[in-house]
């Protein structure tokens, strides 16, 4: 059965990290639905999240695949049901009239957005929100029209456990 997974990788930072990392991922056939990277409290290390499908099994052999690797300091798989994780999204709306507009501002400040570059005809909308929340945001904006998205990877950290 397959599984939704967080990993949470810590890499030295290095020029080619990001490569190497993608390469295993693409050399055993596994996808990476997103993925962010950045660097961390200490600029020796940077953190690289990234959230991809398959079954337990594969998803073990991965973080197995990654630990192994030269430049990779930790690999963790995050529990969600014990974590914050997010996703930045920007959604392009088309704006028909003066009542979408409203509409749509009602919608981003029900969501939690934030309402960026209103235009006659459109309306940018910036939403941080986990992947669920971003789903039902773009389903009820979907009506609207959304012209144009762009989103960035997870980020992701694991709660204490105190």
């Amino acid at each position: 059965m397959n599984m939704w997974a967080i990993l949470s990788i810590l890499v030295e930072n290095k020029p080619g990290i990001l490569f190497q990392v993608t390469h295993l991922f693409r050399s055993r056939n596994f996808n990476i639905d997103s993925i962010s990277v950045g660097v961390t409290e200490d600029p020796e290390f940077s953190r690289m999240t990234i959230t991809t499908y398959g079954d337990e099994k594969r998803i073990r052999q991965i973080v197995k695949q990654l630990d192994k690797m030269i430049d990779t300091v930790e690999v963790r798989q995050i529990d969600e049901h014990h974590a914050v994780f997010r996703e930045l999204i920007l959604f392009k709306i088309k704006v028909g009239s003066a009542d979408d507009s409203m509409k749509i501002n009602s919608l981003a400040n029900t969501y939690g957005g934030k309402v960026h570059d209103a235009k006659k005809d459109s309306i940018m909308v910036e939403l941080t929100a986990t992947p669920d929340q971003i789903r039902a945001f773009e389903e009820l904006a979907r009506p609207f029209g959304i012209i144009e998205t762009a989103r960035t990877g997870i980020a992701a950290l694991q709660r204490s456990r105190s």
